[in-house]
């Protein structure tokens, strides 16, 4: 009678730590049963709150969550797995899993030779950083964002900092023109005044931007696209 009451008494008292977690530590691993895989683009999506944070190349996930919050682990190229978490005694949650292969579905996309397509090609390529010169009168009147840049540059006294300015916006731009191409072809669904949050989500590489193939920019920005998608 006596153990029957101290197990009880225990079994409440797991129970009322449990319950008491504000914070859960969720942390684990995912792994891939039929290879060495790395996992650059694993996501940890909190669905209940709407965040995510990325995990590690080798697997390794760890992010403070609330309980009975719903996650999913969404990695390129393989099966997402959903799960809900209830910390234990200690208000942790560990997680192991063995992921599921998926063959990649991408819907076929015709990239057509169209000239702005060939136009945009060009300014990836040009894209550089360069100093400002002055402008007046007219050329002032065309290009008002460079007229701006020039009298911040005036007040601050850093050309520099108006290069680089410049630099930033030719790159949206640039960005900008390649996302309507692609809503067009329906790579991607995307209205324009979401373009500017899902560039700054991209934060893709000059370099890359600059040298990609068209089917590598579309490959990459539809991958990032889905992720994108996830979080909103």
């Amino acid at each position: 009678m006596k153990l029957i009451v101290f197990a009880v008494f225990v079994l409440l008292h797991m129970l009322g730590v449990a319950q008491s977690c504000e914070k859960v530590w969720l942390s684990g691993r995912v792994n891939d049963p039929f290879s060495k895989s790395s996992f650059f683009n694993m996501l940890v999506v909190n669905v209940t709150t709407n965040k995510a944070v990325f995990g590690q190349p080798d697997g390794h996930f760890a992010v403070y969550v609330n309980e009975n919050d719903s996650i999913v682990l969404s990695v390129k190229g393989f099966e997402k797995v959903g799960f809900r978490i209830t910390g234990d005694s200690t208000c942790q949650y560990t997680a192991f899993f063995e992921l599921n292969h998926i063959g990649r579905e991408i819907d076929e996309v015709v990239v057509k030779p169209l000239k702005t397509l060939q136009q945009v090609k060009e300014e990836r390529a040009a894209l550089a950083l360069r100093e400002t010169r002055t402008i007046t009168g007219l050329e002032a009147f065309q290009s008002p964002i460079t007229a701006l840049y020039q009298r911040f540059s005036k007040t601050e006294q850093s050309k520099r900092l108006v290069a680089q300015m410049e630099f930033k916006d030719s790159q949206t731009k640039v960005l900008q023109e390649l996302l309507k191409l692609y809503v067009v072809y329906d790579v991607i669904n995307l209205s324009e005044e979401e373009f500017e949050d899902f560039i700054h989500f991209m934060s893709i590489d000059l370099d890359f931007l600059k040298t990609a193939t068209d089917m590598e920019l579309i490959t990459f920005i539809k991958d990032k696209y889905e992720h994108f998608q996830l979080l909103k």
